[in-house]
């Protein structure tokens, strides 16, 4: 069993990666990608697959103490340095500390420097704080308005703790996976998610979802600690519990998915893991959680999402095709495309598109996920193939049922929206790779020939679709 990332593996994704930038570059060289974008993909492509290898290997056989301690302060001080430097990236780009098209990132610290003054003058009233905000998105405010009046309205120091919570998110992970496969591939999921650009992008960005997939994690570790120990109490069933119901104050079909996850382990976990006892009080516990979070505002937002699930792709799709700068294709996407490539997408963006500077700087962090979607792939058929899917059902159920709900919504497609279990993606893709053998690396080299032909694909896609070319 591989309890390290191999360089037959990193060294075919780096040559991958540079050979598809140099073609788009030269089948479309009048949409050639600006060089500071290039320069971003390559170093994240190149810090991902180095240190993936390089980290994995070095801290596979020190004690789970030094570890622990290793993978702390390299997740955050890879992230601290990356809020330096974004912070004032964007200062010099934009004249302000946040991405380009800004507008939820700025409406969001808006409401924090509202929240923040509402605390200080005593006029806080968290039953009826922002209220004209659906619920599942209320909860970054509040979070953001205390972090804002313990720190003077900083920004920087907000994202300092972000830098900090994904630096603890790495820790969590290490322990989820760890409990559900084996120490080797916690540590390699924890090495996976400490390196992971996308992760670490998202700490130098005024948005909540890095403070959500730390909630997701949390949740899941600790329901995974319940549903696992011999030993458990009151606080230990409340954790994950009281996890779960945050999750709709972020994204309502993120508490729902947390909900169906928690429900199919209890369903489908073996009685060797959860005797019938122990499962008959969690179901309780669960449905009065139920009971008491899926009610009134949220209950309502949650019969909205359901009743838009068959027309917000469709017409979302559609207004995206005839926007100014849009393209003509995506009205053509539905559920039906997006499912079967759904641990893949999104592609990233290699040529020179107008509006796109978010996806263009983060577009070696989208390519690595295309490499790990086949470990995950890999992964779960083989859980699949041998028969151990009921000892999987927690993580399991949550990774797939949200990528479902997310392959038939309007955010198919958007980077952003798949964030929350990327850190799910590399703890299965960790496992998948820990199963490799010499006799079936070989169909990670046809994986390879799919994903240039898929890229190249892309690029004209997202050209033809313009009308650019």
């Amino acid at each position: 069993m591989l309890n390290y990332f191999p360089k037959f593996f990193t060294n075919k994704a780096i040559y991958l990666y540079l050979a598809v930038l140099l073609v788009t570059s030269v089948l479309y060289m009048t949409h050639v990608l600006n060089l500071m974008w290039m320069i971003f993909g390559i170093v994240e492509v190149l810090f991902f697959f180095i240190f993936a290898n390089k980290n994995s290997k070095d801290w596979s056989e020190i004690s789970e103490k030094k570890f622990i301690k290793n993978l702390f302060w390299f997740a955050f001080i890879v992230r601290i340095v990356w809020v330096v430097f974004s912070y004032f990236f964007y200062f010099a780009r934009y004249n302000h500390p946040f991405e380009f098209e800004a507008a939820d990132a700025i409406m969001y610290s808006e409401a924090g420097e509202l929240g923040a003054r509402m605390l200080r003058d005593g006029s806080f009233d968290i039953s009826n704080f922002m209220p004209w905000m659906d619920v599942s998105d209320r909860g970054y405010p509040f979070h953001l308005s205390i972090v804002y009046y313990l720190t003077n309205d900083s920004i920087f120091i907000a994202r300092l703790l972000k830098a900090t919570i994904s630096a603890f998110t790495c820790i969590l992970i290490y322990k989820l996976a760890s409990r559900t496969f084996n120490a080797q591939v916690g540590r390699l999921a924890a090495v996976f998610c400490a390196v992971m650009p996308n992760l670490i992008y998202y700490c130098g960005l005024h948005l909540k979802e890095t403070e959500m997939t730390f909630l997701i994690v949390l949740y899941l570790e600790r329901a995974d600690y319940v549903i696992r120990s011999k030993n458990y109490n009151i606080i230990n069933i409340a954790l994950p519990v009281l996890a779960a119901g945050s999750l709709f104050f972020f994204r309502t079909v993120i508490g729902v998915t947390a909900l169906f996850s928690f429900f199919t382990s209890l369903m489908f976990t073996s009685t060797k893991v959860l005797g019938m006892g122990k499962r008959t009080i969690l179901i309780v516990w669960g449905l009065v959680a139920l009971s008491y979070f899926v009610g009134g505002k949220i209950s309502t937002e949650i019969e909205q999402v359901w009743e838009d699930r068959s027309g917000n792709q469709s017409q979302s799709m559609e207004y995206r095709a005839n926007m100014k700068g849009g393209n003509q294709f995506v009205k053509y996407a539905t559920g039906a495309v997006f499912a079967p490539m759904i641990f893949v997408i999104p592609f990233p963006t290699m040529v020179e598109t107008p509006g796109q500077e978010n996806q263009k700087l983060i577009h070696g962090g989208n390519y690595v996920k295309n490499i790990m979607a086949f470990f995950t792939m890999f992964a779960l058929f083989l859980i699949i193939k041998d028969g151990k899917w009921r000892e999987y059902t927690l993580t399991g159920s949550f990774m797939i049922g949200y990528l479902i709900v997310i392959a038939l919504s309007k955010f198919a497609a958007s980077e952003r929206f798949h964030l929350p279990v990327l850190p799910l993606i590399l703890m299965y893709a960790a496992y998948g790779i820990s199963q490799v053998t010499n006799k079936t690396k070989k169909y990670f080299t046809f994986y390879m020939v799919f994903l240039f032909v898929a890229l190249l694909g892309w690029s004209w896609f997202k050209l033809a679709g313009r009308g650019a070319i």
